[in-house]
């Protein structure tokens, strides 16, 4: 199994109460295609750099890591897609974490 990271825009459009459902069918969607959730990270809501439209102008941020095998990336993607409430995602390979050294002294 590989490790990723999820980064999540998602469009409530105003709804803060909502994200934390949509963290929860975002993490569910993981599991039912065979992943591991290890976190979900909520970040703040961001306006957007650039502005395609006028009706999205920003979002909220998140950030899940998950471990799965490769073809879960294309699952994802598709069901993801689908889903009115993620505006944008972006997976990455996330490395393993390292053990931290301890310091002799």
């Amino acid at each position: 199994m590989k490790r990723y990271e999820g980064l999540f825009v998602l469009n409530t459009a105003g709804r803060e109460e909502g994200v934390k459902d949509a963290l929860d069918k975002i993490s569910a969607e993981i599991v039912a295609a065979g992943g591991k959730v290890e976190t979900v990270q909520k970040m703040d809501r961001k306006h957007f750099a650039r502005v395609t439209d006028k009706k999205h102008n920003a979002g909220f941020y998140a950030n899940v890591i998950f471990s799965g095998t490769p073809a879960i990336i294309a699952q994802l993607r598709h069901k993801l897609a689908l889903n009115e409430e993620v505006f944008r995602v972006m997976f990455t390979s996330s490395p393993e974490p390292r053990p931290e050294k301890l310091a002799v002294k």
